[in-house]
């Protein structure tokens, strides 16, 4: 079975906007467009299964850190249908302040599951 490659930049961008999207509806629309309904998100201080726990969890960042942004770092890197990306989170006008690395294992074209690393998490962040 052949699978067409993965456009890595894309899938990323769109992963990036998702976590930057403060409007609950609009996250729902991302979700449906571009995660499986069963899509598994993990990483070392949270976890969500499905659509509606994920847009939870996006909700939470959004209030823990009002005004943060993420933003890609480097370029994403992707094998078959698995993608790795780094990315950085902070206020919209400083330097970051979190930075991460993310694998995603996409299934017929849509995000099936991600595991977050924290790369840089400052001291009570």
């Amino acid at each position: 079975m052949t699978t067409a490659p993965i456009a890595a930049e894309t899938v990323a961008r769109d992963y990036i906007a998702l976590w930057n999207e403060t409007d609950a509806p609009r996250r729902a629309e991302l979700l449906r467009a571009g995660w499986r309904e069963d899509a598994l998100y993990l990483d070392p201080l949270m976890q969500g299964r499905g659509h509606g726990a994920i847009s939870a969890l996006v909700g939470a960042v959004h209030q823990r850190y009002p005004g943060f942004r993420f933003a890609l770092l480097g370029r994403p890197d992707a094998h078959d249908q698995q993608l790795r990306f780094s990315w950085t989170l902070g206020p919209a006008d400083a330097p970051e302040l979190i930075q991460g690395t993310d694998f995603v294992e996409l299934v017929d074209g849509q995000l099936a599951r991600v595991t977050g690393f924290l790369d840089k998490v400052p001291v009570g962040a």
